[in-house]
């Protein structure tokens, strides 16, 4: 005969909670530099961590920072950067945490690797391409990328004297222009509710 302590049903109880895992899924917002992508994705991150959900943002230039440090922006290099961040990102999605990934990934191939590794693992990928003309992107100018390039100081940026191959059909795509941050973050806010994910 077995004898049930309240101790043991406790624990017993509790089991099914611990076993529950949050959704995660990495959600990647491509675009041309300056198109607002890390702004959106810290935007996004807070709102969602005020709801309860597990966040993490890789930003692109922090991981070149520490993880991708040495690499350079040929073609070659710059699909290592990406591979090595859609990892990570799968990783921590797998383990129930919202990625938030702002890195301009400016080749559709290595974007694709990206995905089938999710698929792969069976966890989700959303591509968010944050679709701001290369017009505004030179006026905002957030790192003075494109006053250095104008200037003749900076070559190979993205989308000028780079290569940068748009998605042809992302799980969305965010028109930032005549919007505020608020705006473009409550919209792929409501596209993540949709998909049940926040």
């Amino acid at each position: 005969m077995t004898v049930h302590t309240p101790a043991a049903d406790g624990a017993a109880e509790a089991a099914p909670a611990a076993a529950t895992c949050e959704r995660g899924a990495t959600v990647w917002l491509t675009g041309l530099p300056s198109a607002g992508k890390t702004t959106l994705a810290f935007a996004l991150a807070e709102r969602l961590r005020a709801e309860g959900h597990r966040v993490e943002v890789l930003d692109g230039d922090e991981i070149r920072e520490f993880l991708s440090k040495g690499l350079g922006f040929s073609r070659e290099d710059r699909h290592t950067n990406v591979t090595r961040i859609g990892f990570v990102a799968e990783k921590l999605a797998a383990n129930g945490v919202k990625v938030l990934a702002p890195v301009i990934a400016p080749y559709a191939d290595s974007r694709a690797a990206v995905r089938e590794r999710h698929s792969a693992q069976g966890t989700e990928f959303l591509e968010i391409h944050v679709a701001t003309p290369v017009e505004l992107c030179s006026e905002r100018d957030v790192k003075g990328l494109y006053a250095k390039q104008a200037a003749g100081e900076l070559s190979g940026l993205t989308g000028v004297d780079d290569p940068y191959e748009a998605p042809a059909d992302p799980e969305l795509r965010i028109q930032t222009q005549g919007r505020s941050v608020a705006e473009s973050a409550a919209e792929l806010h409501s596209f993540l509710t949709e998909r049940g994910l926040a």
